[in-house]
């Protein structure tokens, strides 16, 4: 069964970008903004442990999502076709 590329790829970033979203606000509910930086503050560009990081986190999460969706989905079907029981 092959995947529908947009599909799956807006699927993982609204996943993706929803998570790290509601992730942040309970990080920001519960233990308040951190002092120590967090991986993912590294690697997205603006993003921190902030009300307004928090959406930034969310549109950097969401073309994440976007990208890795589609590579992921990409990649399964071009493997799936080269399989012997998808040619049967």
């Amino acid at each position: 069964m092959k995947l529908n590329v947009r599909a799956f790829a807006f699927t993982c970033a609204i996943i993706w970008g929803l998570a790290l979203f509601l992730v942040t606000w309970w990080l920001i509910l519960l233990e308040g903004t951190p002092t120590d930086r967090f991986l993912l503050c590294r690697i997205y560009y603006g993003f921190s442990i902030t009300p307004v990081g928090s959406f930034i986190g969310l549109i950097w999460a969401f073309v994440d999502g976007l990208i890795g969706g589609a590579i992921f989905a990409w990649l399964y079907n071009l493997l799936l076709g080269r399989s012997p029981a998808a040619q049967s």
